[in-house]
């Protein structure tokens, strides 16, 4: 019995010891632990930010679709731009952009 007078009075309360287990099985044991909680809300944060990307990116194709519906010009535009169309009698010249091999 001399082991239990060597023993602080506050490790003897029983309510500590189970908030101390009740934390810890919250903390590290439990499904949903903090860290678990802490990469959930990491995740949470980087799907908000492609959410966002992506209803910015709708809206541009929206207004862009509403252009090419309704403006002749810009439907022409569109075609020679992305599909290479051209009148008749015309040429295209294709310019290719080559990255710069001289980096300082």
């Amino acid at each position: 019995m001399k082991i239990l007078t060597h023993i602080p009075a506050f490790l003897k309360n029983k309510y500590l010891i189970s908030f101390a287990a009740f934390c810890v099985v919250i903390l590290f044991l439990d499904k949903n632990d903090f860290f678990t909680q802490q990469e959930r809300r990491k995740e949470l944060r980087e799907l908000n930010q492609s959410k966002a990307y992506y209803t910015e990116q709708i809206a541009t194709e929206k207004k862009e679709l509403e252009a090419l519906r309704n403006n002749p010009a810009t439907l022409e535009k569109y075609a020679r731009e992305k599909y290479l169309m051209k009148k008749d009698g015309e040429d295209i010249f294709l310019v290719s952009e080559k990255p710069d091999k001289t980096k300082n």
